[in-house]
């Protein structure tokens, strides 16, 4: 079983499932051998992607599990099966740089399609102020509606549904909020639609073209009657309110026992009151801030990832609240701790 355990922890990342008891352990060990002796396949991906420091469950979310599901949504997901079953680096080596191209082209549909659909929305003045999203393109790629869902969740948080062609019906994704069972919404609108399947927080349908329009009033007739307000304000649950002077090394050694994290067993998320701007906070790369505050005379550093458009707020010189996560940075080789930024506000 040993020999397959990295395979089991990236099966365990890219499923987003739980992260507690028998799948905790099966992570834990499989992340140790995808780091002493990891399959060539997973060799090849992140030898494929540039990175050269150990493995976390978060690099096998975002680094290796894309470039494996890239194959299935841009092309054939059989390239796959034979990246993990390559019998050296050199063949890994190979289906990576295949998998590598399906993902850079995944990445281009994904952010095309989105700034489409958020272009929509945007148009629609009652699109934007109604309770679900359900958009349709005939040239939509496939592949990547699921994930369209999530980023369009991301500027309108409710229950959001895309959908394109797929040969002479329509096919999509449902992506949901926290708290509403988007496939019992589907359930009230069976009749519109040819077949669907899925659980609590996504799903997918088809149906008949010419039935879009009818389907899209339905399922917002059913999310306004059941989506109770709360629901359409995203929620950040706050383990515990800490000061700068907590945040050392061995308050994060002690947090880094609990991983690997993951649904059900989250990074501890952390709040700090009444920080101020240094001075030194500066946008980088255009979109990310990166921070630079001080409580009662200590300062600590953070990064918010695209943040940029809330920098003005930073530039008044008023205290805030930042909500974060604890985690290590390493750059020229030097580790130092900083804050992951979710949000801030005024205070």
């Amino acid at each position: 079983v040993y020999e397959y355990l990295d395979l089991v922890a990236t099966a365990i990342a890219a499923d987003i499932v739980s992260l507690t008891g028998e799948n905790r352990v099966l992570a834990y060990f499989g992340l140790k051998k995808a780091n002493e002796n990891p399959n060539y396949g997973i060799m090849a991906l992140k030898n494929q992607s540039g990175y050269e420091k150990e493995l976390y469950i978060t690099n096998l979310v975002f680094l290796i599990a894309p470039r494996v599901n890239a194959a299935g949504r841009m092309d054939e997901a059989k390239k796959a099966v034979q990246l993990f079953i390559a019998g050296d680096l050199q063949e890994a080596s190979a289906y990576a740089q295949m998998l590598q191209t399906d993902n850079a082209d995944r990445k281009e549909a994904d952010k095309t399609i989105t700034d489409e659909a958020l272009s929509m929305i945007l148009a629609d003045t009652a699109m934007v102020k109604m309770k679900s999203t359900v958009v349709y393109q005939s040239h939509w790629h496939k592949g990547v509606v699921g994930i369209v869902a999530s980023r369009l969740i991301d500027h309108y948080y409710r229950p959001t549904i895309v959908l394109t062609n797929s040969g002479t019906v329509a096919a999509g994704s449902a992506r949901s909020v926290a708290g509403f069972n988007v496939y019992d919404a589907l359930q009230q609108c069976k009749d519109l639609l040819l077949g669907y399947g899925g659980h609590f927080y996504a799903a997918g349908m088809t149906l008949e073209i010419d039935k879009i329009d009818a389907f899209k009033e339905r399922f917002e007739e059913v999310v306004a009657a059941s989506i109770h307000p709360e629901m359409l304000i995203p929620e950040i649950v706050i383990d515990a309110e800490v000061e700068i002077p907590a945040l050392i090394r061995p308050f994060y050694s002690i947090i880094s026992q609990m991983e690997p994290f993951g649904p059900d067993n989250l990074r501890p998320v952390f709040l700090l009151r009444n920080v101020i701007n240094t001075g030194q906070s500066r946008i980088v790369k255009e979109t990310h801030i990166k921070f630079s505050v001080k409580q009662n005379g200590y300062i600590f550093e953070g990064i918010g990832f695209g943040m940029a458009d809330k920098f003005p707020l930073l530039q008044l010189n008023h205290a805030i609240d930042i909500v974060f996560t604890l985690e290590e940075n390493e750059w020229n080789q030097e580790k130092k701790l900083q804050m992951k930024v979710i949000d801030f506000r005024l205070v």
